[in-house]
């Protein structure tokens, strides 16, 4: 079960756990204070529901392969086509999110989806590490 998390990230080795970093993305750096942590609410792209609050994450930047974005039941699946997304916000504690749901397990991945839409994937879970939810920037809107 453990292969999943290494099918989902294409490190060759065992990935150090994120820290924070000042992003290189042009656009990003206004997203990001000097402490590392989301400065704006960050919104399901296509329906606007809050999925968290200005302070809750951390920006991170790791390589995941998302699947391509669909409803909640396609995205489950994990098949056809994905994205490689590199910069995240990375939230400890699921308590922390206004609004989000999660697929069923796809081997030990769970996908983060907007809870009120469902679309998604907008974020991953790792079922081996309770700690770590990642939701990508490129799949959420800024406000």
């Amino acid at each position: 079960m453990a292969a999943a998390c290494a099918e989902m990230e294409p490190a060759t080795e065992a990935a150090p756990p994120p820290s924070p970093v000042p992003p290189a993305a042009p656009g990003s750096a206004e997203l990001v204070c000097a402490q590392g942590r989301n400065l704006k609410a960050v919104l399901c792209q296509r329906c606007g529901s809050r999925v968290l609050l200005p302070g809750a994450a951390t920006f991170a930047r790791r390589e995941l392969l998302l699947p391509a974005m669909r409803k909640k039941a396609a995205a489950a699946s994990g098949g056809g086509g994905g994205d490689l997304v590199r910069e995240h916000w990375l939230v400890r504690d699921m308590f922390s999110f206004e609004n989000v749901g999660f697929t069923r397990d796809v081997g030990n991945v769970k996908f983060l989806v907007c809870a009120d839409c469902e679309a998604g994937p907008i974020g991953w879970h790792c079922l081996d590490d309770k700690e770590s939810f990642y939701v990508a920037l490129e799949r959420v809107a800024h406000e």
